[in-house]
């Protein structure tokens, strides 16, 4: 089973999925102002953290199994999803498979569209750097996902990231590159979806078409989505605001669609 922590208090259980060559330990600086509200699992997906590899390829329907077995284990049944990059992804595999679980789910800097043409071919190409040259990888890519005006400032998340990044499976993270490249459009969950949908998105995202993204979010009452002023990692780069509109939204109600 996937290896996870369950830390906080509060009542109502939120299920937090970490991206990409990450693993749980990315929600630490969001954990303080999560805690009071919520009981908080935290997991690592197949292949990244303590979590053995799971496939040759990770598809995000196989990540979405394996975090029902997690929940069944735990015996929760209903639950708040929210899910990082490759966790929204895995987070909308879920939602379709297993909706009676849910009770919200949140998009955390991450999209419902699946990848184009050109974004397959890269993640294609990118297989034999990451089975024979894993650090190179890395390191070449993890910075990008900050916002780009603010790199000095933020030097020191960077170099967390990165030695997360770094500690990963290569053979886990090239399941899981292998599992991103068949994802199909999930458009359909949210149009389809009856709970709380909450989106967070960056301006500055280099990962997701964060304006195209949310132009075509569904026109619906259930969903609402707020862009800040951040590149892909808001749990690192705007921690207590992300933590502040989670809080909010899923425990009270906001004004629909800040630009913060």
């Amino acid at each position: 089973m996937l290896n996870f922590e369950r830390k906080g208090n509060g009542k109502e259980t939120l299920v937090l999925l970490h991206g990409f060559m990450e693993n749980c330990s990315i929600w630490n600086d969001m954990e303080p102002h999560l805690s009071e509200n919520f009981s908080l699992l935290k997991i690592d997906l197949p292949g990244h953290g303590q979590s053995e590899i799971a496939a040759e390829i990770q598809t995000m329907e196989l990540m979405a199994e394996e975090l029902k077995k997690v929940l069944d284990d735990q015996n929760l049944t209903q639950i708040h999803l929210l899910g990082h990059s490759m966790g929204g992804y895995t987070s909308l595999a879920f939602a379709e498979k297993y909706p009676e679980y849910l009770k919200s789910l949140t998009l955390f800097f991450s999209t419902y569209f699946p990848d184009d043409a050109e974004k397959k071919e890269q993640r294609i190409k990118s297989y034999r750097i990451i089975k024979d040259a894993f650090a190179h990888y890395a390191r070449a890519g993890v910075p990008n996902l900050f916002n780009p005006n603010e790199r000095d400032t933020l030097e020191g998340k960077i170099e967390t990231a990165l030695e997360i990044a770094l500690s990963t499976n290569n053979l886990g993270a090239l399941a899981s590159v292998k599992g991103m490249v068949e994802r199909t459009d999930k458009k359909h969950v949210l149009e389809n979806l009856d709970v709380k949908i909450l989106v967070l998105a960056g301006k500055h995202d280099n990962a997701v078409k964060t304006e195209v993204m949310i132009k075509n979010l569904p026109d619906r009452t259930n969903i609402k989505s707020y862009v800040l002023d951040c590149g892909h990692n808001g749990h690192w780069e705007k921690p207590s605001i992300c933590a502040e509109i989670i809080n909010t939204e899923l425990l009270h109600h906001l004004p629909k669609n800040l630009i913060l």
